[in-house]
């Protein structure tokens, strides 16, 4: 069985466990008798992925009664991965999601890490900082570099934290995350294990 989740700059496939990212520049479509079974957000290799019998697309298996018209495939299956968690997923933007009892309750997107911190230095020179992942978010901040950090990082905590449930972090930046979410439970492949999910809800395998 192979599944990829094809974003905006590779193909990631993944094999018996196996994961292999190839970039959209260095990969041909071609037909075959492997059935892949895939996520996409990117629509011009949505549209070019229709024309190859053998890729399926595990968006028109989901009940989209459970989210909403305009929610990102990669999020939906964040959340088919969990029973009850909030599934923070950390690339060039942080997506937060809450599920419980297996159904979506709601979720909000925030800037990323990289893009934030590009953000504040165009903003101003004096405010070029890196985040500073060991702070102490029980303390109000008194340096700059903490000031800025607090107002990323501070603020999600809070509110993930809120929600009293088990919190999961996935994508680029999930193991810079680790150090403020320490009990969190750090899993890369949480977006294949939605689309196995589905796949089961499907009769797929």
């Amino acid at each position: 069985m192979t599944l990829c989740d094809v974003g905006n700059t590779t193909f990631d496939f993944y094999r018996d466990g196996v994961r292999e990212k190839i970039f959209i520049a260095d990969y041909e479509i071609k037909k075959s008798d492997e059935k892949i079974f895939y996520i996409c957000v990117n629509e011009k290799i949505a549209s070019n992925l229709k024309n190859f019998s053998n890729w399926i697309d595990l968006k028109d298996f989901v009940d989209m009664k459970n989210y909403y018209e305009t929610m990102g495939i990669d999020r939906i299956m964040g959340c088919e991965a969990v029973q009850n968690g909030v599934i923070i997923d950390a690339g060039s933007a942080i997506t937060v999601d809450v599920v419980k009892n297996g159904k979506f309750s709601g979720g909000y997107i925030t800037l990323g890490l990289h893009v934030s911190a590009k953000a504040y230095k165009e903003l101003s020179c004096r405010l070029d900082y890196s985040y500073n992942f060991e702070i102490d978010l029980d303390k109000m901040p008194k340096n700059s570099a903490d000031a800025l950090t607090y107002g990323q990082l501070g603020l999600l905590y809070r509110d993930v934290m809120s929600h009293s449930l088990p919190v999961y972090l996935t994508g680029g930046d999930a193991s810079k995350l680790s150090s403020i979410f320490k009990d969190a439970i750090l899993d890369e492949e949480l977006l294949f294990k939605g689309m196995k999910n589905i796949m089961k809800k499907g009769d797929l395998c």
